[in-house]
């Protein structure tokens, strides 16, 4: 079957490409190469056989209706998206085009194809939406999200993702198409773009840099390793049953602060350096940012009792692995690092020289 991974360069896109690969599918990676998007992560699969790369927008309705009518998929796995919640306080306007607009794009074009198949093509095809657990809001000291959880999204980010839901849910119920949803919690991991949390984190505490931290540090994370996530969607795009959402998380709820100290003290252990000293002294407490959700957390009981996955990474072994990933792979991120990506802080109508704040 030729799988659709739109998305297929950037951080979770590339997990789910690398591991399709593997397997033996046939992968059209679709992607248009913005920042964040890098054909570095899945260049140990790139002279395969059974991969194809495609630069392209998903607006743009006739280059996507041409990759339907070339590659004939059996499924699409829709990842593409602006993802950064910074970002989107400081610019909303690309993230209403990518992820509202894109995803209309791409939902018409898949009905348009899906429409014009045999029965059998017809019954098996799929289109997988990969979405975030920010579309459901804030969460208080106790309570998790699950697939019934209403929407109450807080930032434009979560926003327009939460309109790409709704867009998948509506072309489902009122023209057929064969969906799945999937809700997922904060990923981390190795090829990640280190304007993100935990990379940036990482990357600072090598250099001697300052940690900044948001706030107090006290938001509430439910953090998923990549490759678990990635595991977890193809196990939809499989087993799932068309129509439904499927909330993934990591069982590992942490405070950003304590994501911090755990990266400090492994970063101590692995590569100790006594110009810099024990690294917690390199954090700074930052002014939060606007509208800064105070925790999410995931129920995955449904895809754990129904589809039989669950996480196989703790958050500890999770983020060792992911510290060492970062230390050996120095000429990605430095290839990252000397783009347009400078660790300017996001988010607050670009106050220059301010160091980033991190992830959600």
């Amino acid at each position: 079957m030729t799988v659709f991974v739109t998305g297929g360069a950037g951080f979770i896109g590339s997990a789910v490409v690398r591991m399709l690969v593997g397997r033996g599918a046939d992968v059209v990676n679709v992607d248009k190469l913005t920042y964040a998007g890098n054909l570095d992560s899945v260049a140990e699969v790139a002279t395969a056989k059974n991969y194809r790369f495609e630069q392209v927008d998903i607006c743009d309705a006739a280059e996507v209706r041409r990759l339907f009518d070339t590659y004939s998929p059996g499924a699409v796995m829709h990842l593409a998206a602006e993802s950064h919640v910074d970002r989107s306080i400081d610019g909303p306007g690309e993230f209403i085009r990518t992820n509202v607009v894109g995803t209309y794009t791409l939902l018409e074009e898949a009905r348009r194809y899906w429409s014009g198949l045999g029965a059998g093509d017809k019954e098996r095809f799929r289109f997988l939406h990969v979405s975030t657990d920010e579309v459901f809001g804030s969460l208080g000291a106790a309570g998790r999200f699950n697939e019934q959880t209403p929407y109450a999204p807080n930032s434009p980010y979560s926003a327009s993702k939460a309109s790409s839901d709704h867009l998948v849910r509506a072309w489902h119920h009122t023209y057929g198409l064969p969906v799945l949803t999937t809700n997922c919690s904060n990923n981390y991991g190795p090829y990640q773009f280190p304007e993100k949390l935990i990379p940036l984190m990482i990357l600072n505490a090598l250099e001697g840099k300052p940690l900044p931290v948001y706030g107090k540090g006290e938001n509430v994370r439910d953090w998923l390793f990549v490759e678990d996530h990635a595991e977890a969607i193809l196990t939809v795009l499989e087993k799932g049953r068309v129509g439904e959402t499927y909330c993934i998380g990591g069982n590992s709820e942490r405070r950003n602060i304590d994501v911090v100290r755990l990266i400090c003290s492994i970063m101590d252990e692995l590569v100790p350096d006594p110009t810099i000293g024990p690294r917690e002294s390199l954090i700074r407490f930052v002014e939060d940012r606007p509208g800064h959700d105070l925790r999410y957390a995931i129920d995955a009981s449904k895809i754990k009792r129904e589809l039989g996955w669950q996480p196989r990474e703790t958050f500890e072994t999770g983020l060792r692995k992911t510290v060492a990933w970062y230390l050996e792979n120095r000429t990605w991120w430095e290839r990252v690092r000397s783009g347009a990506y400078r660790g300017e802080r996001l988010g607050l109508g670009r106050q220059a020289g301010v160091p980033a704040g991190g992830m959600a």
